[in-house]
């Protein structure tokens, strides 16, 4: 067996066995690491088929994908199947001193019914629901990403409300519900949702945001399972934050700058409208999970709709999870979203079956797609191995 292939083996059997579980439990402290979840199963099946198929180097690079800090989904199990899968992921990280991520998503109205569509049935489905999250985290430490799309998705953003509002009133009740309930736990910090930089302006957002109670929250986050860089994501986590705060003390949202605008020009706006320390502004985590090569630009005018969010070709996982960011607003760089997971069935306008930019019928959401995974391991950025 080549130097290469024992290194795979070795690496797979990391991935596949979670071995840092047997690591002894530690006295209580702030954990200083991120939890590695077990890996899919369908992850373990592509890597030994690397292994066997002699593709040693492409198996190391999908076995040390899946062996880095990613978050842990839950959505449409039953309280009594989420309070203890949540407790079993909780109890597994505080027995190796690493904080886990938790990625709720079980919102009613979910994904505007498109390629993720589901969540709970109603309201007080919705917070049954939460109070069994609470109930599994216990006191255990965790980090919640509270429901992606549920703020930057709302109902009457696609057309699925009422004259009056209703859907989206209750969407609001329910993020507040998730937040009042999670955030007080002894260990737990939530952070609600901002789509990305690439999606909408800090002005439109942070209304949304405060709507949704995130003076009550730890704060943020953007890009979920999104492609937009580290440098976008920081500069837009930024703004919001002294948007929230420029509201705070009696300004518009309004007039807070865009994302897009000269920096120089926003720097001097900010250096002028709020000076207020860091640690009294709202803080941010955001998700690099795929974005080591950035966004994907579709060949122009090839589709009539190109989906760039969903299963784009040829890129990367991004910069490696940290609780280290260098940032004093930013308190972690994240994988959010699992790479390797599909996107859904992405047809960019055509009448399909078939993903036109892959030619193959791409699985359905949340389902691991053994080629996306491959393009993500191989054009990391930085490299995995």
């Amino acid at each position: 067996m080549t130097a290469v292939a024992g290194a795979t083996l070795a690496l797979s059997a990391t991935a596949l066995g979670n071995p840092v579980a047997a690591v002894a439990e530690q006295p209580r402290s702030a954990p200083d690491r991120l939890y590695t979840p077990t890996p899919n199963p369908d992850a373990a099946a592509q890597i030994r088929d690397l292994v066997k198929a002699g593709r040693y180097r492409d198996a190391a690079r999908v076995t040390a994908l899946v062996a880095t800090p990613q978050a842990v989904w839950f959505d449409s199990q039953s309280p009594a199947e989420v309070e203890t899968r949540v407790r079993d992921v909780v109890g597994k990280a505080s027995r190796t001193h690493a904080l886990p991520v938790l990625a709720l998503y079980n919102i009613p109205g979910r994904d505007c019914s498109n390629y993720s569509a589901g969540g709970a049935a109603n309201t007080a489905e919705y917070k049954e629901w939460v109070d069994a999250v609470g109930r599994g985290i216990g006191s255990r430490d965790a980090l919640v990403v509270l429901e992606p799309d549920a703020l930057a998705l709302l109902p009457a953003d696609c057309g699925q409300d009422d004259a009056e509002g209703t859907k989206t009133a209750a969407r609001y009740t329910e993020v507040n519900y998730a937040v009042d309930t999670l955030e007080p736990l002894r260990g737990t910090r939530v952070y609600l949702d901002t789509g990305h930089p690439n999606w909408h302006a800090v002005s439109s957002i942070v209304p949304r945001l405060l709507k949704g109670g995130v003076h009550h929250a730890s704060g943020f986050y953007t890009n979920a399972s999104n492609y937009q860089t580290d440098d976008a994501n920081s500069w837009y986590g930024k703004l919001i934050s002294s948007c929230i705060a420029y509201v705070d003390r009696g300004g518009d949202a309004a007039e807070c700058p865009h994302q897009s605008a000269p920096r120089a020009e926003t720097q001097a706006w900010l250096d002028t409208h709020v000076q207020v320390p860091a640690s009294r502004m709202t803080h941010f985590v955001t998700d690099s999970s795929r974005n080591g090569r950035g966004p994907w630009t579709p060949p122009p005018g090839k589709y009539t709709d190109a989906q760039d969010w969903c299963n784009p070709p040829d890129r990367g996982a991004g910069a490696r999870p940290t609780l280290r960011t260098g940032d004093p607003l930013q308190d972690a760089r994240l994988w959010i979203k699992t790479p390797g997971e599909s996107d859904g069935l992405c047809l960019r306008g055509t009448e399909g079956p078939q993903d036109p930019e892959r030619g193959t019928v791409d699985p359905a959401a949340g389902q691991w797609f053994p080629q996306q995974a491959l393009e993500l391991a191989r054009y990391a950025n930085p490299p995995l191995l």
